[in-house]
């Protein structure tokens, strides 16, 4: 099912939701409800049924409801949603990535998992990607159980400083937020923050990143 929500791209998986009546969805028709045709239309008029509108912005958060439905439902067995045959070839392309990484992605779950299970802990991720390409490449990397959808943020329109004022907003500025990355905009947007950098270029500050959460010094 395509739910033709990209090229409506949102910051954050709840910013539409305002426009959601409620209305039940089991029985709902995306592929003929006639989303699709205002979204690629270059009319941003506000009548009903054109993109912008009221009509237009309620088929929207359909869409969003529908994909914050999905991404509960299969954040601990994207194999489910995938199918067997797409699954298998899945997991066979990440354990060749993961090989030809060096097992990136398993240092940074144990990270990700030991900040998860901590009762007085999240995990946030802003990321430059948009958000549903974004929320798609969370639940292939195996991601989503340390990554719940509502702290998942898309920096694609705003910028990641203007994301991090969005994130302290929600959870006020008396909690200690430690941003790790390897890019220059999210360094800049912490040190405007006052919020320590833990840079990560390598599998040494992987590891040392893990050590230190490990040994409770983060």
């Amino acid at each position: 099912m395509s739910l033709c929500v990209e090229e409506c791209d949102q910051v954050h998986i709840d910013d539409v939701s305002s426009d959601d009546n409620g209305q039940d969805l089991s029985t709902y028709n995306f592929g003929a409800d006639g989303f699709h045709a205002a979204a690629t239309s270059a009319n941003l008029c506000l009548a009903t049924g054109v993109r912008g509108g009221v009509d237009w912005m309620r088929k929207l958060a359909f869409r969003y409801r529908r994909v914050k439905e999905i991404y509960t439902t299969y954040k601990n067995n994207v194999g489910g949603l995938l199918g067997p045959a797409k699954r298998e070839a899945w997991l066979q392309l990440r354990a060749e990535i993961e090989a030809l990484t060096d097992s990136w992605l398993t240092l940074a779950l144990k990270a990700l998992t030991l900040i998860h299970s901590r009762s007085n802990c999240v995990n946030i991720l802003v990321t430059t990607t948009q958000l549903i390409p974004a929320l798609a490449k969370v639940l292939l990397y195996g991601l989503g159980i340390v990554f719940p959808i509502e702290n998942i943020y898309s920096a694609t329109k705003i910028g990641k400083e203007s994301c991090f004022e969005r994130v302290i907003q929600r959870f006020g500025r008396k909690v200690v937020y430690i941003v790790v990355g390897d890019g220059v905009e999210e360094e800049q947007g912490s040190k405007k923050h006052n919020m320590p950098f833990w840079r990560i270029s390598s599998h040494s500050d992987l590891m040392a990143l893990h050590h230190a959460l490990d040994l409770e010094y983060l």
